[in-house]
């Protein structure tokens, strides 16, 4: 298996760094490839923009779907985004590591959507969801987050955790991605509180390493959460009267 872990966190000694090492072990130890997308270590540049484009297709005025278009179809995007494209297209399955920051992606790791996800090339209005040039190739969210799990249920002042991890799996999908349940880490504080020095907090990010280590091993077994797609839908773009989902509403 030939895997791509995007790693996004500011701190190389961080809990989530932790958890990429373990995944890179694990799984190389087991015989897969691994290559990694470290995006703060690279320092990926995360904002489009005007100046993320040496030339332009309408200088007058800028349109980002248009210019990334363009600039895929002329093999002229920037080195950064150009090495991101191929790194998942080689890869099978795809990690991404990050901590939920303000109940969503890091900036960081957005603006990596908003970049390496280009239209023309990794989308277009036809080529999506269970039609997108990623079909074929799977996605997980390896997430930690400050609060403890019971805060992030669906009576929970943090959130629904499903209801926040919906935007992003819908983006995976969107480019072809088949998605898988997303690891989730809880109780994970981004440092500097007292509590993180005692012998039980430090058994429990032994403990989720362990857990992540394990489940990593049988990835290529898991079954991706079920999505629906182009032949599911109306001409308006919503599920048919008969669709088996259409119970659940």
């Amino acid at each position: 298996m030939k895997v791509l872990i995007v790693h996004c966190h500011p701190e190389p000694k961080s809990f989530n760094a932790a958890l990429t090492d373990t995944a890179i072990e694990t799984l190389e130890h087991a015989g897969h490839e691994v290559l990694v997308s470290d995006l703060y270590a690279e320092e990926f540049e995360p904002v489009e923009g005007p100046g993320r484009y040496a030339t332009r297709r309408e200088p007058s005025y800028f349109q980002a779907l248009d210019e990334q278009r363009w600039h895929y179809e002329g093999d002229a995007l920037a080195a950064d985004v150009s090495r991101e494209i191929a790194r998942l297209k080689w890869a099978q399955t795809v990690i991404f590591q990050f901590p939920l920051w303000w109940h969503g992606v890091p900036a960081m790791l957005k603006g990596w959507f908003d970049r390496v996800f280009v239209y023309g090339g990794l989308y277009t209005g036809s080529r999506r969801f269970d039609r997108g040039p990623l079909s074929g190739r799977r996605a997980l969210c390896s997430v930690t987050t400050g609060a403890p799990e019971a805060t992030f249920g669906p009576l929970g002042r943090s959130g629904d955790i499903a209801t926040l991890m919906w935007p992003l799996h819908c983006s995976l999908y969107y480019v072809g991605l088949s998605v898988l349940v997303p690891q989730l880490t809880y109780g994970v504080q981004g440092g500097g509180l007292s509590y993180q020095q005692e012998a039980g907090f430090r058994a429990h990010l032994e403990k989720e390493k362990m857990r992540w280590a394990t489940r990593v091993q049988t990835l290529s077994e898991e079954r991706p959460i079920p999505m629906s797609g182009w032949a599911d839908w109306n001409e308006a773009g919503v599920l048919k009267n008969d669709h088996p989902l259409r119970w659940r509403i």
